[in-house]
């Protein structure tokens, strides 16, 4: 595990734009594709600020989420409406390079329908991707594993429904730590004060947590700025 620390918001979203420009075209020119899995949240903002900085080959991407609310592509809440919204008008992807969740059905339905998408984006039951961006909750919950969760333990299924989310919307799909923990590459990026007790709890007293059981075959990266890392 690697902590990087930057000064400020803004060099947060710089340094990672510049990990993820890294990362990108590495898996470009060893396996012609870039496989990346991103989340919603604070990431959301980060990505959409630094992503229009790097130099990639955008059309070899293929994105995926590694967690998605159960609600309409309209929804304020639906984080592919956001990125849609948001970062696509801002680079050159296109909505088809997104894996996108099945509309109007269960949350067990849309997790076994992305199964079955990611799947076929692999052409194979092992998901390995470059790389999980991934976001960290005031209670610890990366992706929408939270604690004290059933689903922490889940070791079946790569995708999961949840319906009982402590945080709203109830309805959603969850990558697994085994999707996760297959992953080349994992960065969380957190700023705030906010955050901090939380980064102490995780980095320094590794508390069991769910983001403290991200612990990937690959390299994890914990890109924090000053105010959230002011207890480390």
């Amino acid at each position: 595990m690697t902590t990087i620390k930057v000064g400020n918001e803004e060099e947060l979203i710089k340094k990672l734009a510049s990990y993820i420009e890294k990362i990108s075209n590495d898996a470009i020119l060893n396996r012609e594709k870039f496989f990346v899995g991103l989340s919603g949240g604070s990431v959301v903002k980060y990505l959409c600020e630094g992503l229009p900085l790097i130099n990639t080959d955008w059309s070899k991407w293929s994105i995926a989420f590694c967690d998605e609310r159960v609600v309409p592509e309209d929804s304020d809440d639906s984080t592919f409406g956001t990125y849609s919204r948001q970062l696509i008008p801002k680079t050159q992807l296109t909505k088809e390079q997104f894996i996108v969740i099945k509309q109007g059905v269960s949350a067990e339905e849309a997790a076994k329908d992305y199964t079955q998408k990611l799947k076929e984006l692999f052409k194979s039951d092992n998901f390995k991707f470059d790389l999980l961006l991934l976001g960290m909750g005031p209670d610890g919950h990366t992706c929408s594993l939270f604690p004290g969760h059933p689903l922490l333990n889940e070791t079946t299924l790569k995708i999961a429904p949840i319906t009982d989310s402590p945080k709203p919307p109830s309805s959603r799909i969850t990558m697994t730590y085994p999707v996760i923990n297959n992953a080349r590459n994992c960065i969380f990026a957190i700023s705030g004060s906010g955050k901090a007790d939380m980064i102490k709890r995780i980095l320094k007293e590794k508390e069991d947590l769910p983001a403290t059981r991200v612990k990937p075959e690959g390299s994890l990266y914990w890109i924090v700025d000053n105010a959230a890392a002011i207890h480390l």
